[in-house]
Parts: structure tokens; sequence; C-alpha cells
């Protein structure tokens, strides 16, 4: 396929973006304030950025990271953004610096299996992320928004979760198709972004100001929750230890196992959430279609760390810690006798009833074997399940994986129990749609740019249109909602790697970037920033591939490097262009 001519004249955002550069420059002449005001009025890939990691997943990781370790992860996800933003401000900074379409100036100057491999893990991400989505804004609604009218006997499922998900696809497609109209219509559908990312941060952070009135917080444990503690991809939190030790020393690996592996799928799903390779190529995208170019380089740096990075690490953040002070080290109410304020014995929810029983069977089973477990009669497995020892039905209890409503419901006793549930259920259904709208807004110009068209038409609306297909998985996911997210990010983090390699190689293509070429110290700082990025990021991806797939893994990893060096020896003789 040859490259595509088109150019930034071609984008829609041609006339807005010359008057932008002119506010820029008298902004610029008139000092930093002036400046600052104009970048937060002008900002907008950045805040596209925050909607979309601002999903499911990061949602889903914070909230479990919270439950499993506390305090002690809390450095993942803003370590993980941090690497995150370099590789996207690597990415922007070509993309602005030449003018060019990112995927033809991989394949031309870089390698046409690592573009090629870079458009469809993205599609691929989108695809894949939707089905998460859909089912927690579908969660938000039946749990805690309407919980007694969708769902329930007054509009029984399915038609309660065809109402939700055919509101939710109106909405989404609506403002998708904003982004499609020229001028005003991106304006809009940024504004509604930016409004969207807005409820969702005060959501949560209205939670943790109230849990921090009530002196419930102990802010010197949770700064400390902000140093790097690597150790916890292979071993339980510290909080939990006393737990672990006072089990029989028979058991203790059982429960150990299923600790470090829960806790390292979420720290891998944190870091994936954090930011996606979906994400990586949104960015370049939405800035040509804006007519943004070298003079918006500043702008770009600016809206990443603004738009992208604060809304991010304020609403995560207040999730883990919302979840770890009402959840971590602490058994879910009704499987060890507890009684209510008028002495009436609590019954737990029967989402979290079923995982219980899965956890203390598997363990039951261990003790006795599978074959003569399934040939006790009912009443002897209950006997032998209120038999084990106290401690390893807290820890059983302690690990069941809460959803949104037991979070919010937790809150009760703080916030009110409508409220807790309402709060929860706005920030959540918010978090939903806005990652619908940037995965429909990001399959469409990855569909544009696979047929080598204009970034706009009818190919970007059915490019759109295709992650509509996510909207199944509230009929076929019987789990916690939030927990589908998680194995959903372990899956993409495999996927990351492609692009920060990508965008290494492409940062340091002198072809490409000409006289623009960053050099000596510049060049050195961007070159080791990126080099920690991608290591970072290989690193768990391989790690990731090796636990799922072992060998059969390695393998399609090592096709995929055999496929990339034999089309770059072909290139170098000339017969391949992109």
């Amino acid at each position: 396929m040859t490259a595509n001519k088109n150019t930034k004249s071609d984008t829609p955002g041609i006339q807005s973006a010359e008057k932008e550069r002119q506010l820029i420059v008298n902004a610029r002449g008139k000092g930093p304030f002036a400046t600052f005001r104009t970048f937060v009025r002008l900002s907008g890939p950045g805040w596209l950025q925050s909607a979309i990691t601002m999903g499911g997943g990061s949602l889903s990781s914070s909230l479990y990271l919270g439950v499993l370790a506390g305090f002690s992860i809390l450095w993942i996800q803003p370590l993980a953004m941090i690497l995150g933003i370099v590789m996207l401000s690597a990415i922007g900074y070509v993309t602005l610096s030449t003018g060019e379409r990112p995927l033809r100036a991989i394949n031309k100057h870089v390698n046409p299996v690592l573009g090629w491999g870079w458009l469809l893990s993205a599609m691929t991400a989108n695809l894949v992320w939707s089905m998460p989505q859909y089912a927690l804004g579908t969660a938000a609604v039946q749990q805690n928004l309407l919980p007694n009218i969708l769902g329930t006997d007054v509009m029984p499922d399915p038609w309660g979760k065809l109402i939700i998900l055919g509101s939710i696809l109106v909405i989404t497609i609506t403002v998708v198709m904003l982004y499609g109209i020229a001028g005003w219509g991106v304006k809009v559908f940024e504004i509604i972004v930016k409004i969207m990312v807005a409820i969702i941060v005060l959501c949560f952070f209205g939670v943790v100001i109230k849990l921090s009135a009530t002196g419930v917080l102990e802010w010197g444990r949770i700064l400390k929750g902000l140093i790097p503690d690597p150790k916890l991809l292979y071993m339980p939190a510290k909080t939990l230890m006393p737990y672990i030790n006072a089990i029989d020393s028979v058991y203790q690996k059982f429960w150990t196992d299923i600790i470090v592996s829960q806790q390292r799928q979420v720290m891998i799903s944190a870091a994936s959430a954090s930011v996606g390779i979906n994400m990586t190529f949104l960015l370049p995208y939405s800035m040509l279609r804006k007519g943004w170019d070298r003079e918006f380089r500043g702008l770009a740096i600016f809206d990443l760390s603004t738009g992208l990075f604060i809304p991010f690490i304020l609403a995560t953040g207040c999730v883990v810690i919302a979840a770890s002070s009402q959840f971590h080290a602490t058994p879910a109410k009704g499987f060890l006798g507890e009684v209510d304020a008028q002495g009436q014995k609590i019954e737990p929810p029967e989402n979290l009833a079923r995982q219980y029983k899965d956890l203390v069977v598997r363990r039951l089973k261990l003790e006795i074997g599978p074959v003569a477990f399934e040939n006790l009669p009912r009443s002897e497995v209950t006997n032998r399940i209120n038999g084990l020892p106290r401690v390893e039905r807290q820890m059983a209890a302690m690990l069941v994986k809460r959803d949104a409503f037991n979070l919010a419901d937790s809150l009760a006793p703080l916030t009110g129990k409508g409220i807790s549930q309402y709060i929860f259920g706005i920030g959540i259904f918010g978090m939903a749609l806005g990652a619908i709208t940037m995965l429909m807004l990001i399959n469409g110009l990855c569909l544009c740019e696979m047929l080598n068209l204009p970034m706009k038409g009818w190919p970007q609306r059915l490019g759109s249109l295709m992650v509509a297909v996510g909207a199944i998985m509230p009929f076929i996911w019987k789990g916690a909602f939030l927990w589908l997210a998680i194995p959903t990010s372990v899956f993409n983090m495999t996927l990351l790697p492609i692009a920060y390699f990508t965008f290494f190689l492409l940062m340091n293509q002198k072809s490409l970037l000409g006289d623009k070429l960053p050099h000596g110290g510049k060049r050195a700082v961007w070159n080791v920033l990126m080099a920690v990025a991608f290591l970072a990021a290989a690193f768990i991806s391989t790690w990731t591939i090796w636990n799922k797939l072992r060998w059969d893994g390695i393998a399609i990893i090592a096709g995929f490097i055999a496929l990339a060096l034999i089309v770059q020896v072909i290139r170098k003789k000339g017969k391949i262009n992109d």
C-alpha cells in the first residue's frame, strides 16, 4: 500500500487551528499567566485521553488494589501514567513536528510490521475493552441508580438490560457523531467529554473528603503507599500477613497463592488501564484532526499533564483510598455469624455468597480430595465449611470480589444509603459512557487509517459502530461486573510494548524528523525515559504471556519479531515501501 499524501491542510480543523495558533502567539507575548489561561482554554486531546483511561479498567483496578493491598499499591497507577505520558509525548512530538499520519510514518521510516501491528492491536483493544464498559454501565444503573426498577419484577431482564444498553448506545453514538462534524462539532464533543471527566472526579473526590472528615483515613499510611514496592508482585501485602501466619502451615500456601495471583493480576491491570495501546492511537490523530502542528507542542505537553494526569490520579487515587479504608483486611459481613443493631443475623449479598462458597470449597477439596468431596452429602458440606478454622473463613470473606454496589453500600453509614448509591452510580455510569464514547471514536479513526481514507464520513461512523458489539457482555458474564475489566486489562497489557518500541524507534528517525530530531542532552533524556517505559511494559507483558501461555506465548512473540526482521531485510533491498 502506498503512503497517503494527505497533509494537515486536509484536516477539518485547520481554520480553527490558525485562530488558536494566533491566540498562543499573543498569549506568549503577554507572559506565563496569559499563556496558562490560553492553554487551559485550548486543551482538548488530553481530556479525550482522560475520558478513555477513566473507564471500567481503571475503576476496577483501583477498587481491587484497595481491597487486596490497601494503600500499599497507590504508587503503581501514577508511575504507569508517568511512563505512559512519556510515550504519548513522544508520538505527539513526532506528529506535531512532521504533520504526517503516524501509521504511514511508521510504515515508511521504521517497519510496516510494527505499524500494522500497532493499528490492529489498537482495534483489538477497542473491541475487547468495550465489553466491561457496557457491563459496568449496566451494573451502575441496576445496582446503584435504579435498583428497584430495572432488572427486578417491575422491569425484569432481559428487558431491563435492553433498556439500559439501548440508552447507552443512543447517548454514546449521538455524542461520537458530533466528532465527525468539523469545527463546532469537535468543540461540543470536547466540552461534553470535559464535563463527564469533571463529574467522575468530583463524585469520587467527594467520597474521600467525607471519609477524611469522619477521621477514618490515616494519611501517613496513604502517603507511604506512594513509595514503589515491587515485592507485591510475589508477596501478599504486609497487612495480610498476620492472618496468613495464623493459618495452619499446611494451608498457608493455598491462601498465599490466591492472594498473590489476584494481587498480580490487579497490578498488571492497573498499569495497563493507565495508558492502553488504543490511547496511543487516539492522541496523534486527534491532534492532526484539530490542525495542530509544531507551534502546539507546548500546549500538547500541558494538555497531557492537566487534562490526563491530574484527573486520572485524583479519581483513581480516591477509589483506592475509599476501597482500602472500607474493605482491606476486613471480612465481608454475613459470613462469620455477625448480627445487626437489632440482633438479627446479617445475610451476605448473593454475589459475595457465591464467591465465598467457591473459595472455601476449593480449600476443602485440598484437604479431603476432589473425589471424596463430591461424595459428601450436602449437609456434611455445610458442616465442613462451618467447621473450617475461623481465620480461614475470615480470609475467604476478605477475598470475595466486591462490586460497585458493595462499595457504595459500605459507605452508607458515612454518606447515607441513598446518597452513597447515587454518588457511585453517577460516577461509574459516567466512566462507562466516557469510555464507550472514546472507544467508538478511536475505532472509527482506526478503520479510516486502515483503509487509508480521510478521518471523517461514513467510514469513521461504521468503525465507531463496531464497538457496539461489546453490548452482548452483560447478558453472558455471570461474575462481578467490575472484575471483568481485570482480565481485559491484563490482555491489553500484552499489546502495549508494540506501541512503545515503535515510538522509541520513530523518535530516533533522522529520515523522518530531519532537523527537528532532538540533539545532545535532550535526545539522551528522551531516549532514557522512553527506554525505561518500554522495558517496564515489555517486562510486564512478557511475564503475563509466560504465566498465561508459557512456550506458546513465547513462540508468538518470537514469530512477530522474526516477521518484523524479515520485512526489514526485504525493505533494505528496496522491495517493500510500506
